[in-house]
């Protein structure tokens, strides 16, 4: 049974703007399972997943959907590792319709078949992304570590003869970025609805992988010409987007809009988080929800409480006109690079530890080409 408070060694205070009633989360990613077929090196799952064990079951999931749709919340990703290795997803997708929930399954597609889209679309399923590594079976293939381009393609042909609207999701890195125009084609000709061209954000295997997956200067200017190329010619009804690494940038993300202010994660064995990586931070005690109810956790949590608001800031963000804007870049990634979750985000300009950013893009332009992938399994993740 869930309490409904938090002891004390878990409850903060509420540092929603004074005067302001605390927002509902609005977009909940029900991470089911770090089960997964693939082996990506760019994945965004913890480095120890193996340790995760005990994954909620379908009753657990069933009432973390209801808690979050009573909380506010409508949006809802069903994310993994890979979701369609759990045999009870329609049944989570049928409940998330009955309580009004907008459904998106993110999927690489493995574990899915013809007949399994059509009965997630019968059971309430409103949107499918599924993921490519790159626009052949060879390099898709090689970055996916097994073979699974070929059942990729009749999976997003599956979704489209279901009638579902279709993302397709290209994760780009050094690797595949001079596919791109082939990656857009290949869109095109699947009927895709939307084109995600995912830049990889550094955590997880992503970070351990970084020198390996970074792009270099030269390539990066090279596809944001193909895409305004592609844009520029092509008529059709396809969206495209695309967003510049902020590792390039000078200026941080809005990470997931702000630390708890729109985003819920669940993940496999009940921890809720602000973010899907926010586990790396010290120092965090994070609530599960097999003690604790949806809405303790969201209004109560220290953990969730800790980079609300503005009040934590440090110097430059605590003066700077755009806090509001990107609320100091991703507290992640301001730890993993400068050893200080409450530091400005290293991606800004601003920052005094900008320049480790500048010391990752040499070191892979140095040694970028030459440094070989850690794959994601378990084998991997022992020896991290």
């Amino acid at each position: 049974m869930n309490s409904s408070t938090l002891p004390a060694s878990m409850a903060g205070s509420n540092c929603a703007e004074p005067g302001v009633p605390l927002a509902p989360p609005l977009w909940l990613l029900a991470e089911l399972t770090y089960a997964c077929p693939l082996q990506c090196p760019y994945c965004s799952n913890p480095l120890d997943y193996p340790r995760t064990r005990n994954e909620l079951d379908t009753a657990e999931w069933v009432d973390v959907l209801r808690q979050a749709r009573a909380l506010g919340a409508v949006q809802l990703g069903l994310s993994g590792g890979e979701p369609a290795t759990r045999r009870d997803l329609e049944t989570l997708v049928a409940e998330a319709r009955r309580l009004g929930f907008y459904s998106n399954l993110i999927t690489s597609g493995v574990g899915l078949d013809a007949a399994r889209v059509h009965a997630l679309r019968d059971a309430g399923l409103d949107h499918i992304q599924v993921s490519f590594q790159a626009s052949d079976a060879a390099l898709n293939d090689r970055i996916a570590g097994t073979r699974c381009f070929d059942h990729k393609l009749a999976i997003a042909r599956a979704v489209k003869a279901a009638g579902l609207p279709m993302v397709l999701c290209f994760v780009l890195q050094r690797q595949n970025l001079h596919q791109i125009p082939a990656m857009l084609a290949l869109a095109v000709s699947l009927g895709a609805d939307y084109v995600e061209l995912a830049t990889t954000q550094y955590y997880g295997w992503a970070l351990a992988n970084r020198t390996a997956l970074l792009p270099t200067l030269a390539q990066l200017r090279q596809a944001e010409s193909d895409v305004a190329a592609f844009r520029a010619d092509h008529d059709g009804p396809m969206k495209i987007y695309y967003v510049v690494p902020d590792y390039f940038e000078g200026t941080p993300k809005a990470c997931m809009g702000g630390w708890a202010r729109l985003h819920l994660t669940v993940a496999p064995d009940g921890t809720a988080l602000p973010c899907h990586a926010a586990r790396v931070l010290p120092g965090l005690e994070f609530p599960n929800v097999r003690q604790h109810t949806l809405a303790a956790i969201w209004a109560e949590s220290s953990a969730f409480n800790r980079y609300r608001g503005n009040a934590w800031m440090k110097s430059p963000c605590r003066e700077c006109p755009q806090r509001e804007v990107d609320f100091g870049g991703c507290r992640c990634q301001a730890y993993l690079l400068a050893g200080d979750a409450a530091a400005a985000d290293p991606a800004c300009r601003l920052s005094p530890h900008h320049g480790r950013i500048q010391d990752a893009i040499d070191a892979a332009e140095q040694r970028g080409a030459e440094t070989p992938l850690i794959f994601r399994n378990p084998r991997n993740a022992a020896d991290r």
